[in-house]
């Protein structure tokens, strides 16, 4: 049966990070910081509207672009948070959650043998995609650069293949995200041609000393935004997305979003309206303790002697993986095996992730502490 399946399905590999996190499973007394999942209950409110919406029979197909209430909420909320307008009826489509926006809009604009630029490392995520779709995944390492993928990285990439830019910030898993001077800088260097930047914006609302920018500001004919609940709202498992971009973009991509899962969950999309109206400041107490939570790992991993970038945003660090071992996945695995805390090796995230490891820090203080402390008698361990 294998023969049949088709052959570009066949090349791709599950998430080096699920991969990960299902090796160490068996090791029931591990510290986990691999997975990027809020710690935080969703809201009492956004339940509550969640409920409500069941009970009031909102449980069939909604516009396959989603709720206009819910669309109009998504432009109020970009428009208050970020300065930028998008037309609810068409420059604006509900999907389910950020995964299926990257899906659908890599599938709209990509064409055999394009070429798509993206920092490395990065979330796994885009590259299957990108593969799938029968084009190329153009990597620049940023590992020098501070993780930001700058214009002056860009420039010598593009060809005359390169159709899209992914610009994932703030990162998974860097944590590190990009000023309004380098989007600039960016913009400058692509406007006008026929490139189109998807930036993937999922951690917006985690930005910690800055506002966050985002490079449709400079770029807006060009650029489709992903966004959405699950990182803000802390709504994974209701899988809400939001996707915004130009009129003409949209269209196109509403029709594979539209074969593709016809609309996002109706309930889901009622619960949506009360995460933008009511709770659009929900997010600000869960980014004081992640702040907290960042500045004390920081602090923890400096005074270990890792070499480390202070992360601007989201909830990861990627670290430099120590001397003597042969690779990350060799440093993860030890971790686990000898001090039971488990932690991502940074070939999850490409080749230019090799050398690193992630650990989030989307955990309580707690089981953060805890697990710092099983890394830090790791290290002392393998130093002696």
């Amino acid at each position: 049966m294998l023969d049949i399946i088709n052959q570009r399905v066949k090349d791709i590999e599950i998430s080096g990070i699920r991969k990960f996190s299902n090796l160490v499973a068996p090791y029931k007394d591990a510290i986990s910081l691999t997975i990027g999942q809020p710690d935080f209950p969703t809201p009492l409110h956004i339940k509550e509207a969640a409920k409500k919406a069941i009970d009031e029979d909102y449980t069939v197909y909604t516009h396959n672009a989603g709720y206009i209430e819910l669309r109009r909420a998504c432009s109020d909320y970009m428009k208050e948070k970020y300065q930028l307008t998008y037309n609810p009826d068409n420059e604006v489509i509900v999907t389910t959650g950020a995964s299926e926006a990257i899906d659908v809009s890599l599938r709209t604009i990509l064409a055999e043998d394009c070429e798509v630029i993206l920092p490395g490392p990065v979330y796994p995520g885009y590259e299957p995609i990108i593969k799938l779709c029968g084009a190329k995944p153009v990597y620049i390492d940023v590992t020098e650069n501070g993780f930001k993928l700058t214009a002056q990285l860009i420039e010598p990439y593009i060809t005359e293949q390169t159709r899209c830019i992914i610009l994932p910030y703030p990162s998974n898993p860097t944590g590190v995200t990009l000023t309004s001077e380098e989007l600039k800088e960016i913009s400058q260097l692509l406007k006008g041609k026929n490139i189109i930047v998807l930036a993937d914006e999922i951690y917006s609302e985690l930005v910690f000393d800055e506002e966050h920018t985002s490079i449709a500001t400079f770029l807006r004919e060009q650029t489709i935004i992903i966004n959405g609940l699950s990182k803000s709202h802390s709504m994974t498992g209701w899988r809400i997305g939001f996707l915004y971009a130009p009129q003409a973009l949209c269209e196109q991509i509403l029709k594979v979003h539209q074969y593709n899962v016809t609309c996002a969950s109706s309930i889901s999309q009622m619960a949506a309206i009360s995460a933008l109206t009511v709770g659009k400041n929900d997010p600000m107490a869960m980014k004081e303790e992640y702040k907290k939570r960042r500045d004390y790992v920081y602090d923890r991993l400096q005074k270990m002697g890792l070499d480390v970038v202070k992360p601007d945003g989201a909830f990861y660090f990627l670290i430099k993986m120590p001397d003597g071992f042969t690779s990350s996945f060799d440093f993860a695995l030890q971790l686990v095996q000898k001090n039971n805390v488990a932690v991502v090796p940074g070939s999850a995230f490409s080749a230019e992730g090799e050398g690193f490891f992630r650990i989030s820090y989307a955990y309580s203080m707690e089981r953060l502490t805890e697990g710092l402390n099983r890394i830090e008698t790791f290290l002392t361990n393998h130093r002696s």
